[in-house]
């Protein structure tokens, strides 16, 4: 995928120059290119997660998108260059992809491109296809819900739905003693450290059944609290994701933020976080 988001990539200052330079477009055709610049960002953004995935793995509707995308960067460049050449005279980059690939709807474009007038028709046509694009990948991931094949579920995640209320001396002296070692009571402030705590057996004891049953006695204890399976193949974006989400912090950006920025952010969330007292 460097390919795609390395178009998109070098395209997106070229829109911005449109924006700053001293072409004198019309209010509409501004906000156009705003509106543009907008939905190409939020599309590389995406680009570059898909791209973390194995070309094994990748999912051939997102393949599909992201070609599309690409053949439509390569249009909305060849557009800004044409229209560089008629008002300044400036010659395109030699290194641009020129109509590679170009599909054939989209060569019509580029004849509109004689003058402010003619670039004004040919954002407004490229955004409506860049829309339709998007909207197509949505469509066609909503239709493919339904023949996704049912997964087998972690017999663990079922814990994390059981009410508080089932969980109530459901482990008796076990769950106590796990209150006792997790407890904050007697700590000063020289003390409070992290505490870990192992619960080992075999599949189908009930460990995370166990462990749900002690955090929901002694949640209260804490300013913040998540209870987050990670499993034995853990995704790590996945799980910080997952804390943040159980700590009330989910925003809609999440899903674009890379391990970094989210060992960031919660980082970022927790610095003022302490424990509470009773």
């Amino acid at each position: 995928m460097d390919i795609v988001t390395g178009a998109i990539a070098k395209l997106i200052p070229k829109l911005g120059e449109l924006l700053v330079g001293e072409y004198k477009l019309h209010k509409g055709v501004k906000k156009n290119i705003e509106d543009l610049l907008k939905e190409l960002k939020t599309m590389n953004a995406v680009l570059i997660k898909i791209g973390e995935v194995p070309p094994d793995q990748l999912d051939s509707q997102d393949k599909l998108w992201a070609d599309e995308v690409r053949e439509l960067s390569y249009v909305i460049e060849d557009v800004v260059d044409k229209f560089l050449v008629r008002v300044h005279g400036i010659e395109p980059d030699d290194n641009t992809n020129g109509f590679k690939g170009l599909i054939k709807r989209t060569t019509k474009l580029l004849k509109k491109v004689v003058d402010k007038h003619g670039i004004a028709h040919a954002i407004k046509d490229i955004k409506k296809e860049l829309q339709e694009v998007a909207a197509r990948r949505d469509r066609n991931k909503f239709d493919g819900i339904a023949s996704v094949p049912t997964e087998a579920i972690d017999p663990r995640l079922r814990a994390l739905y059981i009410e508080a209320a089932e969980l109530v001396g459901i482990y008796g002296k076990r769950d106590q003693e796990l209150m006792s070692l997790l407890s904050l009571e007697g700590d000063d402030a020289s003390t409070k450290k992290l505490k870990k705590v192992s619960i080992v057996g075999f599949g189908g004891l009930g460990k995370t059944t166990l462990a749900r049953a002690v955090y929901e006695k002694i949640k209260g204890d804490f300013g913040c609290h998540a209870f987050v399976p990670v499993g034995q193949n853990p995704d790590i974006k996945k799980v910080f994701r997952d804390i943040l989400m159980d700590l009330g912090n989910a925003n809609s950006d999440l899903a674009l933020l890379d391990e970094r920025q989210l060992i960031n952010k919660l980082h970022k969330f927790l610095e003022n976080k302490v424990p509470r007292h009773n």
